[in-house]
């Protein structure tokens, strides 16, 4: 049953209310059913397709591209990801909080999210096929020359990954004020994200096998040793596997932006919304009453959850990032393992998707959060301890579906806390969405630029060196897990999108004289101008948060 109460009431025949009145705001109770046609839904469900295909060759294969293809060292193409995490890092906050502004420019008519999501889709389009290629008119300079070549584009290509990622996920509060209908949509976000790494792993996996069929060795009916792992031969390969991509994601953007209707802010913040039993007016006393994106550094729960939701993408994103290399140089099985282990990966994690929903529902966001963590944990110990010819032939594989599982976990709840803190507090929901970004982008980059920087080879990796790509997975992907337990355990003796008694009171206190002040002027027949108001509005707590 889904139960909640909401300040916000979008635009569709299924909601039924009864009004629930508060000092400040009408809220209105709404039921079950849903309040996005399935038409939405599914538009929105495909909007974030093309940065998650590019995301799934970002992190997977961004590193062997650049060392095995392209002959960089470890530490320039560490560089290299570190300058890309930077850029998306310092893109979001920027783009959270341009988002949440309304401009009366011509182009913002069509809405402020998906004004956003469309330029950061031509973006994309537009510069990630130069990133898995050769450097075009400077492929025999020198390697500063070709990091100048590639950051530029990698600079414009994070920047447009940013503006759909924070543009996207700003969004699910604004289509919907129903907690567990907001966990669907990450739900189906997440479900489609895997499908995205699926389809990623699928062509890279025939791709990579035609080309292995190709220079298979008939006389001596074995494959040439050049070919058993990825070199310099697989550039086209790379190459053609971006295309497609682009191509893909493209056509799954314009799905999103025909089918999702942004709701549009209305200037006298008043929200009239047809529903099924009449007409429900939304009278906001003060607009004030929404955090503003300055608000949120008072609020204690913003930096705990910040931390946890890095936390949950550093595991996810390192375990992406370096499992190509720990099966190639570590496991020393074939270069097609390198599409096909994340492939069982990515299944067992889009199958589990579908019942995170439920999970969160009886078990509750943080409990469910924990499920995901353990699972996590039992991952990456079994690579530590895991040897021998058993486990590269079959337990890799059980190692895979908890890593999947875990990972589907981990990220729909955390992102579902997200939303719970940002409660009713829609208008700057994409600040808080970029600010969680920036630590994530950052830490990711600084993290893999360690971990290039400590690698005992310059360029190939070598057999004296092969263990430290599991040392990588099971400690410092293991340790970023640990790191979400213990911000989960800082986040329970409270609801999420609570705040200290003494805090809500001080706010209220505020409030109250903004009313006071605004029902001052307008007896006097001046405007009000609470808006402008620098106190800090009450945080609501979600209904359903634990």
């Amino acid at each position: 049953m889904c139960d909640e109460r909401s300040s916000l009431t979008p635009n569709g025949p299924s909601i039924n209310t009864a009004p629930v009145t508060d000092d400040s705001v009408t809220i209105v109770q709404q039921s079950s059913r849903h309040a996005l046609p399935w038409y939405q839904r599914l538009g929105y469900s495909v909007g974030h397709v093309q940065n998650d295909l590019c995301s799934a060759m970002w992190f997977s294969y961004l590193l062997v591209f650049m060392v095995s293809v392209l002959q960089f060292t470890h530490q320039s193409a560490g560089v290299l990801l570190l300058i890309g995490q930077v850029a998306d890092a310092m893109s979001t906050p920027i783009v959270g909080i341009e988002c949440d502004r309304s401009l009366d420019w011509v182009i913002c008519k069509y809405g402020r999210r998906k004004t956003w999501h469309l330029l950061g889709t031509v973006c994309v389009l537009l510069s990630f096929p130069l990133i898995f290629n050769i450097c075009i008119g400077c492929s025999n300079s020198h390697d500063y020359a070709k990091m100048i070549y590639y950051s530029s584009f990698i600079i414009i290509f994070q920047f447009g990954w940013a503006s759909v990622q924070i543009s996207h996920l700003s969004l699910i509060p604004d289509l919907t004020p129903i907690s567990c209908e907001r966990i669907e949509l990450n739900a189906f976000r997440y479900a489609f994200t895997v499908a995205s790494n699926i389809f990623v792993y699928a062509i890279t996996w025939f791709l990579l096998r035609a080309n292995f069929s190709k220079s298979f060795d008939i006389t001596n009916q074995s494959p040439a040793s050049s070919q058993s792992t990825i070199g310099p031969d697989n550039l086209n390969d790379f190459r053609n596997t971006a295309l497609v991509v682009i191509v893909v994601g493209g056509i799954f953007s314009i799905l999103f932006h025909l089918l999702v209707r942004e709701r549009k802010v209305q200037s006298n913040h008043t929200i009239n919304s047809s529903i099924e039993d009449g007409i429900t007016n939304i009278d906001y006393s003060c607009p004030s009453n929404h955090l503003k994106w300055r608000h949120w550094f008072r609020v204690p729960q913003f930096y705990k959850i910040g931390i946890l939701y890095m936390a949950t993408r550093l595991t996810i994103n390192l375990t992406q990032v370096y499992t190509p290399f720990y099966l190639q140089y570590n496991l020393f099985l074939n270069k097609e393992s390198i599409a096909y282990i994340p492939l069982v990966m990515y299944l067992s994690g889009f199958k589990s998707s579908f019942f995170i929903k439920f999970l969160n529902q009886k078990a509750g966001r943080k409990m469910t959060y924990l499920i995901g963590c353990l699972l996590s944990l039992a991952a990456f110990s079994w690579i530590y301890l895991g040897h021998g010819a058993t486990f590269k032939q079959y337990e890799i594989y059980g190692v895979a579906v908890l890593i999947g599982l875990s990972g589907t976990t981990m990220l729909i709840t955390s992102l579902g806390i997200t939303n719970d803190l940002i409660g009713h507090n829609t208008s700057s929901g994409a600040f808080v969405f970029g600010a969680m970004s920036f630590l994530d982008k950052l830490s990711n980059g600084i993290a893999v630029m360690l971990i290039q920087l400590h690698h005992p080879c310059s360029k190939q990796t070598c057999a004296g060196c092969c263990d430290y790509y599991r040392q990588v997975l099971t400690f410092v992907c293991g340790g970023s897990t640990v790191l979400g337990i213990l911000m989960l355990i800082t986040l329970i003796p409270n609801k999420i999108g609570e705040i200290s008694a003494s805090a809500s009171s001080a706010q209220n206190n505020r409030n109250n004289s903004n009313r006071k002040l605004c029902a001052a002027k307008e007896a006097n027949g001046e405007e009000c101008s609470c808006s402008d108001s620098d106190s800090a509005p009450l945080l609501r707590p979600s209904d359903k948060s634990d």
